[in-house]
């Protein structure tokens, strides 16, 4: 036996004695193969995902979510998160992942004791362990289990199962809300993350598979992967980019030569 398999076992275990689960659901990578094993091990009548919306959740990313719970044959339930509202969110120190993620955990708990849940789950992996992620202080103190962590499952283990699964979501780029685009210390308005959210949309609208838009005032700081760095040496693309991104709102339009990586806001952080 492998050791992937071994560890995919490990989850089957953990997730059937688990009895009924709540798990917040965004659609992405992580979640979507917890929700696939869960339906899976315990029957879809034993599990809910939970969607929040909120500004900071792009809208495609909610209708994919949407369809993904509906070919699992799971109940979706759909709740409004509107994290600007919450104190020390907008303001976004360093802390403002714990903020969001309680505020989510919170709805998760109060949904799963008013529907009779026995258990919440995020779809933290092992990886996270790697990166600066306040969230997980609010996943301990609201008692939100994570199963792929616990398996011990790492980000490319995970997209080798979602392959084994036919997953659409094996090649799917990393979800990250799109607060996670902001320096610290940078207020969070409901209008720059719509301007984030638009230029994005071209960037996925143009066939860009790995990519962020990092707000810097007057400044879009485009990341991609490294391998479609040199799509920019096309003069019409680079074109349409920068024209898009002004009417956005962009005064500037720079190229991260360094290329996409998780957490670069992190890199200048004290």
């Amino acid at each position: 036996m492998s050791d992937l398999d071994a560890k995919y076992l490990r989850l089957q275990e953990l997730l059937r004695g688990l009895g009924s689960v709540l798990i917040a659901f965004s659609g992405g990578v992580d979640s979507t193969l917890l929700l696939r094993v869960a339906v899976e091990v315990l029957g879809a009548e034993k599990v809910l995902a939970l969607t929040a919306t909120s500004p900071t959740y792009p809208r495609y990313e909610f209708e994919e979510s949407c369809a993904l719970a509906a070919t699992f044959g799971v109940r979706q339930l759909v709740v409004e998160s509107d994290e600007l509202q919450i104190p020390g969110f907008a303001e976004n120190d360093r802390s403002r992942c714990y903020h969001c993620k309680k505020e989510l955990f919170s709805l998760c708990r109060a949904k799963a004791l008013e529907l009779g849940f026995a258990e919440i789950l995020d779809g933290s992996n092992l990886d996270d362990l790697g990166d600066f992620r306040p969230g997980r202080q609010a996943a301990d103190e609201l008692r939100v289990r994570s199963p792929l962590l616990e398996a011990g499952l790492g980000k490319e283990e995970i997209r080798e199962l979602s392959r084994r699964f036919g997953l659409p979501t094996a090649e799917k780029q990393p979800f990250a809300c799109l607060a996670s685009r902001f320096p610290y210390g940078t207020e969070i308005t409901a209008e720059r993350l719509a301007q984030v959210e638009r230029c994005e949309d071209f960037l996925r609208q143009r066939g860009f598979r790995n990519y962020r838009v990092r707000y810097h005032g007057d400044i879009a700081r485009i990341e991609v992967a490294p391998e479609e760095l040199a799509r920019f040496g096309d003069d019409t693309l680079r074109a349409e980019v920068v024209a898009a991104f002004k009417a956005a709102g962009f005064t500037y339009v720079a190229l991260d030569l360094q290329g996409y990586r998780s957490g670069s806001m992190n890199e200048v952080a004290a």
